[in-house]
């Protein structure tokens, strides 16, 4: 039997997210830096709820059509969730575009390897570069680890497009400091 190699290439890049392959980037902090004083725990989100959404640019365009700011989120530590039950903070369970930004906090520079769980589609960036994406309706999975450089401790801007079809539901973060040693990014973590 001839594997064509070619062929088989093809089939594991398109099965594996991107983010998997990427090499380290090199996050940029928050400049200027905001002050503890003036934010708030977890991550301000906003809502549409389209008719369907299958994509990342269907979320997209659900939101810049109509969006209404909802409860923050306590942070990216939503677990998966029976069928039927609320998604994030939207109070729906489905057919749910949003549209997340706040800050996450570095405590110590160096190098960190996230990752992201979440059904169905994401696209989240950090410190200026996208270190998540899965643009796909799925079960609950992950987004693939990205290596990422943290220059010096702080405050990192956080933007993400989220949505979720039917059926259940995740968003959640992960890092450390390798792919052996990853855990949930506490709550206490994120800022808006």
């Amino acid at each position: 039997m001839t594997i064509n190699l070619r062929t088989a290439a093809l089939a594991v890049a398109l099965t594996v997210p991107a983010s998997a392959y990427a090499a380290a980037l090199d996050l940029s902090p928050a400049d200027p830096q905001p002050s503890a004083s003036n934010l708030n725990p977890g991550l301000a989100v906003s809502y549409a709820f389209p008719g369907d959404v299958r994509t990342v640019k269907d979320a997209r365009n659900a939101l810049k059509r109509k969006k209404k700011a909802g409860p923050p989120l306590a942070g990216l530590s939503y677990d998966d969730t029976e069928d039927g039950d609320l998604t994030l903070t939207s109070g729906k369970a489905t057919k749910i575009a949003a549209e997340i930004s706040g800050y996450i906090k570095f405590d110590t520079p160096g190098t960190y390897v996230l990752d992201f769980l979440n059904n169905d589609g994401l696209e989240i960036s950090i410190g200026g570069h996208i270190v998540g994406y899965f643009d796909e309706v799925h079960a609950c999975g992950y987004a693939g680890e990205q290596e990422v450089n943290v220059p010096e401790a702080g405050y990192y801007a956080l933007e993400a497009t989220y949505f979720q079809r039917k059926g259940t539901a995740c968003l959640m973060m992960e890092w450390g400091p390798d792919s052996d040693g990853l855990e949930l990014v506490p709550d206490s973590a994120f800022f808006h």
